[in-house]
């Protein structure tokens, strides 16, 4: 079964090997027929500290790394 992949903006950098990333999805309501905008915030595990805070990045799920992380930030070897 293939990992989800998320896109979203680094909104803390504080904790060490932890960034914390808003993902903002946009779906159409059923019943008002209007645009609506939901966001959720995820742990992700950081193992170099290199993204700061306000770096849109990419997360793909993974393992339990600790209570609150199961994604991780992807390396975009470009």
């Amino acid at each position: 079964m293939p990992k989800r992949i998320l896109q979203g903006v680094v909104v803390s950098d504080k904790n060490d090997k932890t960034v914390v990333v808003n993902v903002e999805r946009r779906f159409i309501d059923p019943v008002l027929k209007k645009t609506v905008r939901r966001s959720k915030r995820y742990h992700a595990h950081d193992e170099t500290n290199t993204v700061k805070e306000g770096e849109t990045v990419r997360i793909r799920e993974c393992p339990p790394i600790s209570k609150s992380k199961r994604w991780e930030v992807i390396r975009d070897e470009a």
